[in-house]
């Protein structure tokens, strides 16, 4: 078990009435209990907070009138690590649950049909099970070069394999579409987790159907999975955005921290001065 404290902090200066929707904050998981956290977001804005039953992704919703806009979330919690067994094998399509189907199938980022072919090519005579997931992995980490802005919001996992280069997401989206491609259930998981040089931001990594359940991969290679706080699950990215908004603005701070030993009575460095309007919230059980 490790215990992370998280912290994202953005501000932004609104130019015209904006609806806001956040996903950043710890995921109800059963691997991870949330020991506590809080919520910060500028006065005058009255939020609306939902989880979603399948994921366990939490959101949170607010108007917000033009002018500085602060949000604040912070966290401890308590991820609990899971064994991988190397031997485990894939499930038939046949075999599949119901509530699984759906990641066998091509998503707007993880475009399986279209890289069916090559997927089939590089890894359809590799030994079925985890064995061919890490062959995934490898075969990225050997051919995708990771260049922070080489991608874009719109980036697909095929403009990764044609470019050679990307971020977490891309190497993570690439993964998935390779692994869907050779009938083997796979997901996107994003959350945060420290990494050995900065600076901090929020991760990407996957998840693959093998043996029954769902096993955590990191083709990036750049964090160890079983410390991830997870924060949202999806079929690609579009589940599982940071922030989706409707209006105009500026972004004028983003700020991610992790600390898996956070000093007792450490708080924010450089937090402005606005005025809050503070949600405390109670740890809530792991799904």
């Amino acid at each position: 078990m490790h215990q992370s404290t998280v912290e994202t902090v953005l501000e932004y200066d609104i130019q015209a009435p904006t609806h806001f929707c956040f996903n950043i904050e710890a995921a109800h998981w059963s691997t991870q209990n949330i020991v506590s956290e809080r919520l910060a977001v500028s006065s005058g804005v009255s939020v609306h907070t939902f989880t979603d039953p399948g994921s366990g992704n939490r959101f949170f919703r607010f108007d917000a009138s033009p002018g500085p806009l602060l949000v604040d979330y912070k966290a401890q919690v308590e991820v609990f690590s899971e064994h991988i067994d190397e031997n485990l094998q894939e499930t038939p399509v046949s075999q599949v649950p119901d509530e699984i189907f759906h990641y066998l199938m091509p998503t707007r980022y993880c475009e399986s049909d279209v890289m069916g072919a090559t997927a089939q090519q590089l890894f359809g005579n590799e030994q079925p099970g985890v064995a061919r997931v890490r062959k995934v992995i490898a075969w990225i980490q050997d051919s995708i070069a990771y260049r922070p802005g080489s991608s874009t919001s719109t980036t697909t996992a095929h403009d990764v394999f044609v470019q050679r280069a990307g971020v977490c997401r891309d190497f993570a989206h690439l993964a998935i579409t390779f692994c869907r491609a050779v009938n083997i259930p796979a997901r996107l998981v994003v959350g945060y987790v420290w990494f050995d040089e900065p600076p901090q931001d929020f991760h990407a990594i996957f998840e693959a159907w093998i043996g029954g359940r769902w096993v955590l991969f990191d083709p990036s290679g750049m964090a160890p999975v079983d410390r991830l706080v997870r924060i949202g699950t999806g079929r690609d990215a579009k589940d599982v955005a940071f922030s989706t908004i409707f209006g105009r603005l500026q972004m004028t701070r983003k700020e991610v921290s992790v600390l898996e030993h956070d000093p007792r009575g450490r708080v924010a460095s450089g937090t402005p001065a606005l005025q809050l309007a503070v949600a405390e919230q109670a740890p809530a059980a792991a799904a």
